[in-house]
């Protein structure tokens, strides 16, 4: 029942026009590519949003706990005003996450939204509640709102893992590449300065030529699987043709997003005139 009710939502194009007027407006407010960089969570090679989730998640279940002792009614307030006060940031930055995902991924998150603001209004309710002195009230409210967060970390839940919504698509492919020294090219079909894709193995490998040394990167985009050999390079850096996710070539590091993934790279060697590379 639980499948068929996600599955529906994935299909469901019904939300398809309430999904595209919010995508343009997030779009739109969150318009410098710094900010869009800073929620993303490019700068530190990890979506930021899931990091900025552990708070209001953290507070308000340990409010849960507290309340069913009477003596902490006082810690519980001060816990679910904390956690109120993380649901802006964790909101900012699984909105402009969700602006770059798929029409099928944006139904299951614009759900999954809608379900944490319902929460966040009994827990806003629970705590006007406590301070007006209904604490009974209260406690009812926050632990309404904690079953509903819970259904919404659940669709997050599925939205992640089963979706592969803000995952690394590149990740998988470091696994298929061979554990011994592979040959991948020579160093003279490699063009100076410019991205050329190779195989190891089955796996698609980016390869960037500078001088006599090349650097080998996953060629799918962690993003959403672009191909990175179809991109350019710019100030060292390979740029995404599909949504322009910018990774630095020698270490694979994310520059900008919409990535919030690094890049994996791999152990690259040149013997004889050949290039070699292998798992990391």
């Amino acid at each position: 029942m639980l499948r068929q009710v996600i599955t529906r939502i994935e299909q469901a194009d019904a939300l398809d026009g309430a999904s595209d007027k919010l995508q343009a407006a997030v779009t739109s407010a969150v318009r410098p590519r710094t900010l869009r960089d800073l929620l993303h969570g490019s700068w530190m090679g990890h979506p930021l949003h899931p990091v900025l989730v552990q708070v209001p998640v953290g507070a308000f279940l340990s409010a849960a706990v507290l309340d069913l002792r009477p003596s902490a009614a006082r810690s519980s307030t001060v816990l679910i005003a904390v956690g109120l006060a993380g649901v802006l940031p964790a909101a900012a930055a699984g909105w402009v996450d969700w602006s770059e995902m798929t029409k099928d991924r944006r139904r299951v998150g614009l759900v999954h939204a809608v379900t944490n603001l319902v929460a966040t209004g009994l827990y806003a309710g629970s705590l006007i509640a406590r301070l007006t002195g209904r604490s009974t009230r209260g406690k009812a409210l926050a632990f309404a709102g904690l079953s509903v967060a819970g259904a919404g970390a659940y669709l997050g839940g599925h939205l992640s893992y089963a979706q592969g919504g803000g995952i690394s698509h590149a990740a998988p492919e470091v696994a298929r590449v061979p554990e011994e020294w592979t040959v991948v090219g020579s160093l003279a079909s490699l063009p100076e300065g410019k991205p050329a894709a190779r195989r190891a193995g089955d796996t698609a490998v980016l390869l960037v030529r500078q001088g006599d040394h090349v650097s080998a990167l996953i060629d799918r985009c962690s993003h959403e699987g672009g191909p990175l050999s179809e991109g350019e390079i710019t100030d060292g850096c390979v740029v995404c043709p599909w949504h322009g996710s910018t990774f630095r070539v020698t270490d694979g590091a994310v520059i900008h997003g919409p990535a919030g993934n690094d890049q994996p790279v791999l152990p690259v060697r040149v013997r004889d005139g050949m290039v070699e590379v292998r798992h990391p």
